[in-house]
């Protein structure tokens, strides 16, 4: 078997959360700088993205409180859960999410973590600006009708 066949691609943590309490703007996906315990705890999917957000610091792009459990055969090694890493984007990429992080009302959320075909971890990030109570109450509504019609549909 080759290297490429062995690795498993079905790690997908989400942050669900997000989709509520923010509108999506516009979407990049990044790589992470990580140690070796923590790309074995993401491929063991002990990872969560709740209350994680990027920030623009010196032109490099940082994700604060990602929670990546400590791999349980390290050892001094071993790193820390809610540590800020990097994330792999390009200057065009980087400009854009600088230019958002400036505006008033705008947020960059981390939504996805996933593992690629090659192995690497990545994480889709957005721009995104925060829904005011209207309109969760409409995503509410939204997501009961759609759920409403397909059981209609599969009777």
């Amino acid at each position: 078997m080759a290297a490429k066949e062995k690795i498993s691609n079905n790690i997908l943590i989400k942050n669900r959360r997000a989709s509520f309490d923010y509108e999506f703007l516009e979407t990049f996906t990044a790589g992470i700088v990580l140690t070796g315990t923590e790309i074995k705890s993401i491929r063991l999917g002990k990872a969560g993205l709740t209350d994680t957000y990027c920030i623009v610091q010196n032109g490099e792009v940082w994700v604060k409180n990602m929670y990546v459990a400590e791999y349980f055969y390290g050892t001094y090694n071993n790193h820390s859960a809610r540590r800020e890493r990097k994330l792999l984007l390009n200057k065009k990429e980087i400009r854009k999410l600088d230019t958002a992080h400036k505006n008033s009302g705008f947020t960059i959320v981390p939504t996805k973590l996933f593992i690629d075909a090659n192995g690497h971890a990545k994480l889709v990030i957005v721009i995104a600006k925060g829904k005011k109570e209207y309109d969760k109450r409409q995503t509410l509504k939204e997501r009961d009708d759609k759920r409403d019609m397909d059981r209609a549909f599969m009777k």
